[in-house]
């Protein structure tokens, strides 16, 4: 069983047509792994509905708890892109022992259609999470990245690896 955690971001963001502004009201993850076909068993759990430039100790403590608390060894974390690496850092120093932990988002709402990469990132990051070792790390784009090696190239709107 993969335990999934939604806490927000661009992910799941909604766009209102009349004022152009962009909001959340539910997530989108269990329509998203029903439309993938998703044999993989998964317990989706929404923590937070939050943009990730919002969220503070309080917010990050409700992901740590969870991720602690959690009887499964795999974890999946939706997150806004822009605090990511932030989420990612505070999870691997708190040293969750045997646990494998992902953490994906999209630069363009999965409500936008066709044009959005969160149905490619979720997807990637599904894989990935049953895969990797224990530890977290970053998928984007395809690819993964140790929580350590990793940052948001905000010119290119993707994530690129550092040298440790």
């Amino acid at each position: 069983m993969i335990q999934v955690y939604v806490t927000g971001g661009t992910f799941d963001k909604e766009y209102n047509y009349i004022t152009g502004e962009l909001f959340f009201k539910d997530t989108h993850l269990k329509e998203m792994f029903d439309r993938g076909r998703c044999e993989v068993k998964i317990d989706i759990k929404t923590l937070m509905m939050i943009d990730s430039l919002d969220m503070g100790e309080d917010e990050l403590s409700i992901i740590l708890y969870n991720c602690r608390k959690t009887e499964h060894n795999r974890i999946l974390l939706t997150h806004g892109t822009d605090r990511m690496v932030d989420t990612a850092k505070v999870l691997a120093e708190a040293k969750i022992e045997g646990k494998t932990i992902v953490l994906t988002g999209a630069m363009i709402p999965y409500a936008f259609g066709m044009s959005s990469d969160g149905f490619f990132n979720l997807g990637s990051a599904l894989a990935f999470v049953q895969v990797l070792p224990p530890g977290v790390y970053v998928v984007m784009n395809g690819r993964y990245f140790p929580w350590d090696r990793v940052r948001k190239n905000r010119q290119t709107g993707t994530f690129e690896e550092i040298e440790a």
